[in-house]
C-alpha cells in the first residue's frame, strides 16, 4: 500500500529528462505520458485488489464488530427510553426531595429552640447572681459581692457588641448598676475607715467599721480585698492619697513649722480597732533642718500606711505608691533639695552627704515595695540629687540671665555729660580716653568708641561667666557656655523692643528718630561683635576637652555686625530724608531776588544747618572717627547735591537773582564751617596709621561743586568759558549739558553767547 501513499512525478515517465521545465510537450511525448499513466493505474488497482485479498478475515472481523456495536447502541436507547416514560408517570424524586427539606427545616428549628432555651438558662443564672450581688451588699458580705462582679463583668463585658440580643445590653445595665452601687460602698468605707482630725491634728484609721450601724461590721483588710478584687483599687486609694499628701507629707517636709510624729493603738477585747498617727508640733530652736530627720519622718509616714491601710501586702502598697510618690517626690524637691543646691561651686561637694541620704531613703521605699525596686524612673529623688551639678548650673545660668536682663532694661542707653562735654579734638587725641567708663577698645580695629553702661556690663558678666566655665566640670561648664551665649543673644531680643518704648512719650519710635540712643546701639554692636570674635581665641584653649570642640562663638558676630549697619543706615536715611523735605521748602530756590522768596529759601537753609548741626551733636562725640566721617561726607553729599541740582534747573535767573543765591551759599558753607572742621579732625584721626590725610573735596565731592556753583554766579561769560576749557568745571563735576543750561538761564542771547556754547560743546575732555 505504500504506492498509494507516494507521489507519482510525471518527469519521471518521459523518456527524455533533459526537457526545459518552460517548454511545452510534444504530440509523441504527450502520448506516451497516457499510456504510461495508464499502464501505473492498472498497477495500482492488482496492488489494492491483492492486499483486501491477503487481509479478508481482518476486514470481515472489523466490520462485524462494528454491526454488533449498532445493534446494542439501539438495544441502550429502548431502555432509557422506557426509563424515562416510566419517571414521568410516577415522580417520586420530587416526593424524595421535599421530605428532605422538611426534615432540614425541622431539625434547624429544633437546633434554635435548644439553642433559645440554653440562652435563657444562661439569661437566668446572670438575673440570679446580679440579684444575689444586691444581697450579698445589703448582708455585708462584701467578697461574695465583689467576686460575683469581677466573675459577671467577663461574662457581660463592659462594651455593646453589633447584633447582640437585646437582653445582653440590658444585664450589662444592670451590673454596671451593680458595680456604681458597689464602688460607691466600698469608697464610702474607705472615707470613715481613715480620716484626719484638725483638732486633736491626727490620723485615724479604723481597722473595723459597722454596716449600716449594726452590730456586725467589716474588716478594712476585707474592703481592700474588695476593692482591689472589683479593681478599683486606685480609685478607693485616691482619696486617701490626696488626704496623706495634704495633711501629713506636706508639713512633714516643711522646714518652717517642724513636727514629730507618734503612733498609737486603740483596742477593743484584745484586738486592734484603730491605728493613730499623731502630729506634734517641735520646738524650732530643738529641730534640726536637716535631710536625715525630713526623710525619717517621711519614711515613718510611709510605714503606718504599710501596716494599718495596706496590711503589708506588697501589689497594694505599690498601688498606694503609685499615688502618692510622684507627688511626695515633687514636694520634697521643691521644699527641700532645690533650696539646699549649693549656691558656690566649692561646696558642691558638701552635697554628696544628700546624695548618700537620698540613696538610703529610696533604698528603705523599695524594701516596702511603696516604688518599684527595677524602674529607675522612681529613684526621682537620687536622679535629682545626683544631677546636683545640673541643678548649681542651671540656677546659676538663670541668675547670669536675669542679671543681663536687668542690665538692659536699666540702662537708659544715654552719653554721660561729662563726656559729651569733652571737646572732639581731646577724644580724638585720646587724652579723654580714660575719664569715663564706657570708653572701650575694638579688638580688631584698634580704635576705641564710647558704648552704653548695658553693653559695659553685659560683656564683662559674659568674661566673668566664660571664666567660670574654664574652671567648672563639663556638665557645669556646659550650661555657663550656653548662660554667655544666651545673655549676649539678649541684647539682640531686648534692647529694640525697650529702647522703641521707652522713648514713644516724644518720639513716635526710638530707632525712627535722630537721636544719641540709636547711635549708641550701634556702637554697642559694633563692640559686641568685635568682642565675639576674640572670645574663642581667649577661652577655648582653657575649656573642658568635652566642650572644647562645640563651642562656637563665631556665628553671633555677623548678626551683630549687621545690626549696628543696620541701625546706622536706618539713621543716615532718616537724616537725609529730613533734610530733603527742609530743602523743598525753598521751593527750588526760584525768584530769590524777591523778598519773600528769598527769606523762604533762607529759611530752609536755616533748616538744613540746624539738622546738620543737630547731627553733628549726637554722632561726632558717640561714633568712631571712620564712622562718623564717613556717616556725615553722606548726609553732606545729599545736601550739597541737591542744593547744586536745583540751582543747575532754574531756567531764568536775574543779576540780583544770583547775588542772593551767591549769599544763601556762602551763608550756608559759613554756618558748617565747624562741622566740616569736625570731618578734617575725625580724618586726621582715622588716617592717623597711615601717614595722610584726605581733603574734604575727596570726602565730600559736591562740596568743591557748590563752591564753585557759588564762583560762577558772579562771574563773566568769558571766564566761565574760559575755566570750561582749562577743565576745572570737569573736575568739578559739572557736566556740558548743565554748563549751557545755566549760561542760557543767566546771559542773554547774544553772539558772545553763541559762541561760548559753542565752544563748550565742541570741548572734548
Amino acid at each position: 500500500m505504500d504506492v498509494l501513499f507516494n507521489s507519482i512525478n510525471v518527469r519521471d515517465l518521459l523518456s527524455s529528462h533533459d526537457l526545459d521545465e518552460s517548454s511545452p510537450l510534444s504530440a509523441p511525448d504527450l502520448r506516451l505520458l497516457i499510456d504510461r499513466l495508464q499502464f501505473q493505474s492498472l498497477q495500482i488497482k492488482s496492488k489494492v485488489q491483492a492486499y483486501l485479498l491477503s487481509h479478508h478475515a481482518d476486514f470481515s472481523d472489523l466490520f462485524s464488530r462494528c454491526s454488533e456495536s449498532a445493534s446494542r447502541s439501539e438495544q441502550i436507547s429502548d431502555s432509557v427510553s422506557s426509563l424515562l416514560a416510566l419517571i414521568s408517570d410516577h415522580p417520586v424524586d420530587a416526593e424524595i426531595r421535599d421530605t428532605v427539606s422538611e426534615i432540614e427545616k425541622t431539625m434547624k428549628e429544633l437546633k434554635v429552640k435548644r439553642e433559645l432555651l440554653g440562652l435563657v438558662k444562661v439569661i437566668v443564672q446572670l438575673s440570679e447572681r446580679l440579684k444575689s450581688v444586691q444581697e450579698d451588699l445589703k448582708n455585708g458580705r462584701l467578697l461574695s459581692a465583689a467576686e460575683a462582679v469581677r466573675d459577671l463583668k467577663k461574662v457581660v463585658g463592659t462594651v455593646s457588641e453589633e447584633r447582640e440580643p437585646v437582653v445582653y445590653g440590658l444585664l450589662r445595665e444592670e451590673w454596671a448598676e451593680c458595680f456604681e452601687e458597689i464602688q460607691g460602698i466600698l469608697v464610702k468605707f474607705m472615707e470613715n475607715a481613715v480620716r484626719f482630725e484638725r483638732e486633736p491634728n491626727k490620723l485615724r484609721v479604723k481597722l473595723r467599721l459597722s454596716v449600716d450601724g449594726g452590730t456586725h461590721g467589716v474588716e478594712l483588710h476585707t474592703i481592700m480585698e474588695a476593692m482591689d478584687m472589683v479593681g478599683i483599687l486606685d480609685y478607693g486609694l485616691a482619696k486617701v492619697a490626696d488626704l496623706m499628701i495634704k495633711h501629713v507629707i506636706t508639713p512633714a517636709v516643711d522646714c518652717g513649722s517642724p513636727i514629730s510624729f507618734t503612733e498609737e493603738t486603740n483596742q477593743d477585747s484584745g484586738q486592734k480597732t484603730e491605728m493613730i498617727l499623731k502630729i506634734v508640733s517641735c520646738d524650732p530652736k530643738l529641730e534640726k533642718d536637716d535631710v536625715d530627720i525630713i526623710y525619717s519622718k517621711i519614711i515613718m509616714v510611709i510605714k503606718f500606711c504599710y501596716k494599718s491601710i495596706c496590711f503589708q501586702n506588697g501589689s497594694w502598697m505599690r498601688c498606694f505608691g503609685r499615688l502618692t510618690w510622684p507627688r511626695i517626690a515633687e514636694i520634697i524637691i521643691l521644699n527641700y533639695l532645690s533650696k539646699v543646691v549649693p549656691d558656690d561651686a566649692s561646696k558642691l561637694a558638701d552635697f554628696q552627704k544628700i546624695i548618700k541620704c537620698t540613696s538610703e531613703f529610696e533604698t528603705a521605699l523599695k524594701e516596702m515595695m511603696f516604688i518599684s525596686a527595677s524602674d529607675n524612673k522612681d529613684e526621682r529623688l537620687s536622679i535629682f540629687a545626683q544631677n546636683v551639678e545640673v541643678h548649681f548650673a542651671s540656677r546659676k545660668k538663670t541668675e547670669i540671665l536675669a542679671k543681663a536682663r536687668n542690665f538692659l532694661l536699666q540702662c537708659d542707653f544715654s552719653v554721660p555729660q561729662e563726656y559729651m562735654r569733652t571737646s572732639p579734638k581731646l577724644k580724638y587725641s585720646g587724652i579723654a580716653e580714660h575719664s569715663s567708663d564706657y570708653v572701650v577698645d575694638l579688638l580688631f580695629l584698634s580704635e576705641r568708641c564710647v558704648v552704653s553702661e548695658a553693653a559695659s556690663q553685659l560683656m564683662a558678666l559674659v568674661h566673668q561667666t566664660l571664666q567660670d566655665v574654664c574652671l567648672s566640670s563639663v556638665k557645669v561648664a556646659l550650661e555657663f557656655y550656653h548662660a554667655a551665649r544666651d545673655a549676649i543673644l539678649l541684647y539682640e531680643a531686648v534692647v529694640p523692643v525697650k529702647v522703641n518704648f521707652s522713648i514713644r512719650a516724644y518720639l513716635e519710635r526710638q530707632l525712627d528718630g535722630i537721636n544719641q540712643a540709636a547711635v549708641l546701639i550701634h556702637n554697642d554692636c559694633l563692640y559686641l561683635s568685635q568682642e565675639i570674635l576674640g572670645l574663642a581665641f581667649e577661652y577655648r584653649s582653657e575649656f573642658p576637652s568635652a566642650i572644647r570642640e562645640h563651642a562656637v562663638f563665631l556665628d553671633m558676630a555677623p548678626r551683630f555686625h549687621l545690626m549696628a549697619g543696620e541701625v546706622l543706615q536706618r539713621q543716615i536715611q532718616l537724616v537725609i530724608f529730613n533734610l530733603k523735605k527742609a530743602i523743598d521748602g525753598a521751593d527750588g530756590f526760584q525768584n530769590t531776588h524777591q523778598m519773600q522768596q528769598y527769606e523762604s529759601a533762607k529759611f530752609s537753609i536755616d533748616q538744613v544747618v540746624f539738622i546738620l548741626e543737630k547731627v553733628h551733636i549726637i554722632w561726632e562725640p558717640v561714633l568712631l572717627p571712620s564712622t562718623y566721617k564717613r556717616s556725615m561726607s553722606m548726609v553732606l553729599e545729599s545736601v550739597f547735591s541737591r542744593m547744586t541740582k536745583d540751582i543747575l534747573l532754574l531756567d531764568d535767573l536775574a543779576a540780583e537773582e544770583t547775588l542772593q543765591l551767591q549769599r544763601l551759599i556762602h551763608l550756608m558753607l559759613e554756618s558748617l564751617s565747624s562741622l566740616l572742621e569736625s570731618l578734617i579732625v575725625a580724618d586726621q584721626k582715622g588716617t592717623s596709621q597711615e601717614g595722610f590725610t584726605h581733603p574734604l573735596d575727596d570726602l565730600i565731592p559736591s562740596l568743591n561743586q557748590i563752591r564753585k556753583l557759588a564762583d560762577l554766579l558772579d562771574m563773566p561769560l568769558k571766564s566761565i568759558t574760559t575755566a570750561w576749557e582749562s577743565g576745572e568745571l570737569v573736575r568739578c563735576g559739572f557736566t556740558p549739558s548743565e554748563m549751557e543750561d545755566f549760561i542760557k538761564a543767566i546771559f542773554a542771547d547774544s553772539p558772545l553767547r553763541k559762541e561760548c556754547l559753542w565752544r563748550i560743546e565742541s570741548a572734548n575732555f
